[in-house]
């Protein structure tokens, strides 16, 4: 498990003009955040739109980075839903043979109780040998997964592994570190807050703006796993109005103008999605 301490990223997908998947772009971004110091690369989470692709173009996705990534950093493939039987066909015909792990998003619209969410994992859990990182993420689900369901999934699902944690509550991160099993990771999902929950005993990150930013955030992480809170601070304060601008009209809208003013790809995002106003695109620039 130590494979997934450090900085992950939840790689976009690049899109043309007319919206068809770049893949050239994608072959270019994952280069990139290997060159600059990433841990590991999350493929087709929220932030690679993957609600917007076809099960064509998600494979397509899933094989070029496989394949550029050639074995360098460990994969991660989102694989999540409300149907607990659907999830649980899409990991059996899908082949994992070069995935290390799953990120599974908590059930969204039917908004489970506390139990049914513990069922849904552990269910998950018990179909497969791969190593699951349960994803909360409750201003999207419209569910919080409490600290009381993941520590039980931690104790009784041996290959839930982690949890990649985007309450936006640093108190339930606390009691989850506090009480979580020896092996099992607590993975930020907020940017903002990573340093916090870094220092706080945290894994690491699963980032946005780290896929952007990747050396320089990549380097706050590592001082903050190493307990170097005044110079990982000095990052930290460097990137905050940034990171907030980026979210500022939607995800990945913001993070795709930082790349596409470095070169990686382009700024298009697809239906219902918009890119991000002039306004905010300078803003962008004018704090890189």
């Amino acid at each position: 498990m130590d494979k997934f301490i450090g900085t992950g990223v939840a790689l976009i997908t690049p899109f043309k003009n007319d919206h068809s998947v770049d893949y050239k772009s994608l072959e270019k971004l994952v280069n990139f955040q290997i060159d600059n110091g990433i841990n590991y690369l999350v493929i087709l989470g929220t932030t690679g739109e993957s609600a917007t692709l076809n099960s064509t173009e998600r494979q397509q996705v899933i094989e070029t980075i496989i394949k550029t990534n050639n074995n360098r950093l460990p994969l991660v493939l989102g694989i999540g839903g409300n149907d607990t039987r659907q999830v649980i066909a899409d990991i059996k015909n899908t082949d994992l043979s070069k995935i290390d792990a799953i990120l599974s998003v908590s059930p969204f619209y039917n908004k489970p109780t506390q139990e049914g969410i513990y069922q849904h994992f552990k269910a998950i859990a018990n179909s497969t040998k791969k190593d699951i990182i349960i994803y909360n993420v409750p201003h999207r689900t419209g569910k919080n997964i409490d600290p009381e369901t993941v520590l039980r999934l931690a104790n009784d699902c041996e290959n839930i592994i982690a949890i990649k944690d985007a309450a936006g509550d640093m108190q339930q991160s606390f009691e989850i570190i506090k009480n979580k099993p020896n092996d099992f990771l607590v993975i930020s999902g907020d940017d903002g807050l990573t340093l916090s929950a870094v220092l706080a005993g945290g894994s690491g990150v699963i980032s946005v703006i780290g896929q952007g930013m990747p050396n320089e955030f990549t380097k706050m992480i590592n001082l903050g796993l190493q307990g170097k809170n005044k110079e990982a601070f000095k990052i930290h304060y460097k990137l905050m109005e940034l990171t907030d601008l980026i979210f500022q009209e939607g995800n990945p809208a913001g993070i795709k103008a930082i790349l596409k003013h470095k070169g990686i790809c382009d700024i298009n995002v697809r239906l219902p999605l918009i890119k991000v106003s002039d306004k905010l695109n300078k803003s962008i620039i004018n704090n890189l």
